[in-house]
Protein backbone atom coordinates (compact mmCIF):
# COMPACT_ATOMS: atom_id res chain seq x y z
CA UNK A 1 0.00 0.00 0.00
CA UNK A 2 2.80 2.66 1.03
CA UNK A 3 4.70 2.03 -2.42
CA UNK A 4 1.41 2.85 -4.33
CA UNK A 5 1.39 6.23 -2.41
CA UNK A 6 5.09 6.56 -3.07
CA UNK A 7 4.07 6.06 -6.87
CA UNK A 8 1.14 8.44 -6.62
CA UNK A 9 3.02 11.37 -4.93
CA UNK A 10 5.82 10.90 -7.27
CA UNK A 11 3.64 10.89 -10.69
CA UNK A 12 1.35 13.78 -9.17
CA UNK A 13 5.08 15.89 -8.55
CA UNK A 14 6.42 15.01 -11.58
CA UNK A 15 2.32 16.06 -13.34
CA UNK A 16 2.78 19.17 -11.05
CA UNK A 17 6.32 20.24 -12.40
CA UNK A 18 5.68 20.13 -15.85
CA UNK A 19 2.06 22.01 -15.45
CA UNK A 20 3.21 24.90 -13.71
CA UNK A 21 7.04 25.38 -14.46
CA UNK A 22 6.71 25.05 -18.66
CA UNK A 23 5.91 29.16 -18.82
CA UNK A 24 8.51 30.44 -16.09
CA UNK A 25 9.90 32.41 -18.32
CA UNK A 26 7.12 33.19 -20.52
CA UNK A 27 6.08 36.83 -21.07
CA UNK A 28 2.25 37.36 -20.57
CA UNK A 29 0.01 37.38 -24.07
CA UNK A 30 -2.59 38.38 -21.82
CA UNK A 31 -4.17 41.80 -20.21
CA UNK A 32 -2.97 42.21 -16.84
CA UNK A 33 -3.38 44.63 -14.58
CA UNK A 34 -2.14 47.75 -14.77
CA UNK A 35 -0.21 48.64 -11.99
CA UNK A 36 -0.49 46.40 -8.14
CA UNK A 37 0.34 48.85 -5.54
CA UNK A 38 2.06 45.67 -3.28
CA UNK A 39 1.28 47.21 0.12
CA UNK A 40 -2.42 47.01 0.02
CA UNK A 41 -2.44 43.48 -2.18
CA UNK A 42 -0.91 42.27 0.89
CA UNK A 43 -2.88 40.40 3.02
CA UNK A 44 -6.07 37.81 3.49
CA UNK A 45 -7.95 37.19 0.28
CA UNK A 46 -11.28 35.33 0.26
CA UNK A 47 -11.39 32.77 -2.25
CA UNK A 48 -14.64 32.35 -4.75
CA UNK A 49 -13.35 30.73 -7.47
CA UNK A 50 -11.00 28.75 -8.50
CA UNK A 51 -9.22 25.89 -10.64
CA UNK A 52 -9.02 22.78 -8.37
CA UNK A 53 -6.08 20.92 -8.90
CA UNK A 54 -5.22 17.54 -7.16
CA UNK A 55 -3.95 19.31 -4.10
CA UNK A 56 -6.99 21.42 -3.47
CA UNK A 57 -10.25 19.97 -5.35
CA UNK A 58 -13.31 20.30 -2.82
CA UNK A 59 -12.13 23.51 -1.28
CA UNK A 60 -14.44 25.48 1.26
CA UNK A 61 -13.39 28.22 3.21
CA UNK A 62 -10.31 29.09 1.43
CA UNK A 63 -8.53 31.59 1.90
CA UNK A 64 -4.75 33.23 0.43
CA UNK A 65 -2.74 35.46 2.54
CA UNK A 66 0.23 37.04 1.29
CA UNK A 67 2.97 39.07 3.68
CA UNK A 68 5.96 40.90 1.59
CA UNK A 69 9.00 40.61 3.88
CA UNK A 70 11.61 42.66 4.30
CA UNK A 71 13.88 40.92 1.51
CA UNK A 72 11.45 41.22 -1.00
CA UNK A 73 9.68 38.22 -1.30
CA UNK A 74 6.10 37.39 -0.63
CA UNK A 75 5.17 34.59 1.77
CA UNK A 76 2.32 33.15 1.02
CA UNK A 77 -0.45 31.50 2.69
CA UNK A 78 -3.42 28.80 0.81
CA UNK A 79 -5.94 27.46 3.78
CA UNK A 80 -8.87 25.37 2.84
CA UNK A 81 -10.94 23.12 4.26
CA UNK A 82 -10.88 20.00 1.94
CA UNK A 83 -14.03 18.25 1.22
CA UNK A 84 -16.78 20.14 3.46
CA UNK A 85 -17.59 22.92 6.42
CA UNK A 86 -16.44 20.36 8.71
CA UNK A 87 -13.12 18.99 6.93
CA UNK A 88 -9.88 18.58 7.99
CA UNK A 89 -7.63 22.54 7.36
CA UNK A 90 -5.00 22.20 4.68
CA UNK A 91 -2.25 24.74 4.28
CA UNK A 92 0.22 25.40 1.71
CA UNK A 93 2.76 27.83 2.17
CA UNK A 94 4.66 28.98 -1.32
CA UNK A 95 7.01 31.69 -1.28
CA UNK A 96 7.06 34.34 -4.34
CA UNK A 97 8.67 37.31 -6.15
CA UNK A 98 7.74 39.92 -8.36
CA UNK A 99 8.88 39.13 -11.36
CA UNK A 100 7.56 42.48 -13.19
CA UNK A 101 8.89 45.55 -11.08
CA UNK A 102 6.98 47.73 -13.88
CA UNK A 103 3.36 46.66 -12.95
CA UNK A 104 4.39 44.25 -9.83
CA UNK A 105 1.25 42.42 -11.50
CA UNK A 106 3.46 39.52 -12.61
CA UNK A 107 4.78 37.27 -9.80
CA UNK A 108 6.62 33.86 -9.50
CA UNK A 109 5.65 31.44 -6.71
CA UNK A 110 7.97 28.85 -5.32
CA UNK A 111 6.20 25.56 -4.49
CA UNK A 112 7.62 22.89 -2.00
CA UNK A 113 11.04 24.25 -2.57
CA UNK A 114 10.91 22.46 -6.01
CA UNK A 115 9.54 24.15 -8.94
CA UNK A 116 8.43 28.38 -9.77
CA UNK A 117 5.23 29.06 -11.82
CA UNK A 118 4.19 32.20 -13.12
CA UNK A 119 1.23 34.25 -10.94
CA UNK A 120 -0.84 36.54 -13.08
CA UNK A 121 -3.02 39.61 -11.16
CA UNK A 122 -4.94 40.13 -14.04
CA UNK A 123 -7.22 42.61 -12.33
CA UNK A 124 -7.71 44.68 -8.91
CA UNK A 125 -10.25 46.75 -8.18
CA UNK A 126 -9.41 50.56 -7.66
CA UNK A 127 -10.50 49.76 -4.04
CA UNK A 128 -8.18 46.33 -3.51
CA UNK A 129 -11.00 44.57 -2.39
CA UNK A 130 -11.38 42.18 -5.26
CA UNK A 131 -9.11 40.81 -7.51
CA UNK A 132 -8.51 38.19 -10.46
CA UNK A 133 -5.00 35.65 -10.49
CA UNK A 134 -4.06 33.50 -13.64
CA UNK A 135 -1.23 31.27 -15.05
CA UNK A 136 -0.52 32.13 -18.51
CA UNK A 137 -1.64 28.92 -20.26
CA UNK A 138 -4.89 30.34 -18.70
CA UNK A 139 -5.99 26.97 -17.93
CA UNK A 140 -5.89 28.40 -14.08
CA UNK A 141 -7.38 30.62 -12.10
CA UNK A 142 -8.72 31.94 -9.06
CA UNK A 143 -11.46 35.06 -8.38
CA UNK A 144 -10.49 36.78 -4.96
CA UNK A 145 -12.03 39.43 -2.32
CA UNK A 146 -11.48 40.73 1.20
CA UNK A 147 -15.04 39.70 2.28
CA UNK A 148 -16.23 35.89 2.86
CA UNK A 149 -19.26 37.01 0.92
CA UNK A 150 -19.53 37.36 -2.57
CA UNK A 151 -22.80 37.57 -4.05
CA UNK A 152 -23.81 36.19 -7.33
CA UNK A 153 -24.10 39.18 -9.61
CA UNK A 154 -20.54 40.08 -8.35
CA UNK A 155 -19.21 36.77 -8.95
CA UNK A 156 -20.26 36.82 -12.40
CA UNK A 157 -19.01 40.09 -13.03
CA UNK A 158 -15.26 38.77 -12.14
CA UNK A 159 -15.93 35.74 -14.13
CA UNK A 160 -16.09 37.80 -16.90
CA UNK A 161 -12.42 39.50 -16.25
CA UNK A 162 -11.20 35.48 -16.84
CA UNK A 163 -13.62 35.36 -19.88
CA UNK A 164 -11.99 38.39 -21.18
CA UNK A 165 -8.95 37.00 -21.34
CA UNK A 166 -10.20 33.36 -23.10
CA UNK A 167 -9.18 32.03 -20.22
CA UNK A 168 -10.66 28.33 -19.70
CA UNK A 169 -14.55 29.14 -17.99
CA UNK A 170 -15.77 25.62 -17.89
CA UNK A 171 -12.70 24.29 -15.21
CA UNK A 172 -13.75 27.58 -12.73
CA UNK A 173 -15.20 26.50 -9.36
CA UNK A 174 -17.35 28.62 -7.17
CA UNK A 175 -15.76 28.07 -3.36
CA UNK A 176 -18.29 27.69 -1.04
CA UNK A 177 -18.39 29.94 2.51
CA UNK A 178 -19.21 29.32 5.74
CA UNK A 179 -20.58 33.16 5.76
CA UNK A 180 -22.47 32.66 2.70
Amino acid sequence: MKWILVIALVAFAGWLLVACSKDENASPNQTLAEYVDLDRFMGTWYVHGYTPTPLDKNAYNATETYELEEDGKIQTTYRFQKGGFDGKWKTMTPRGWVHDTQTNAEWRMRFFGLFTSPYYILYVSPDYKETVIGHPDKDLAWIMTRSANLGDRDYERLLLELAKRDYEMAKVVRVPHSAD
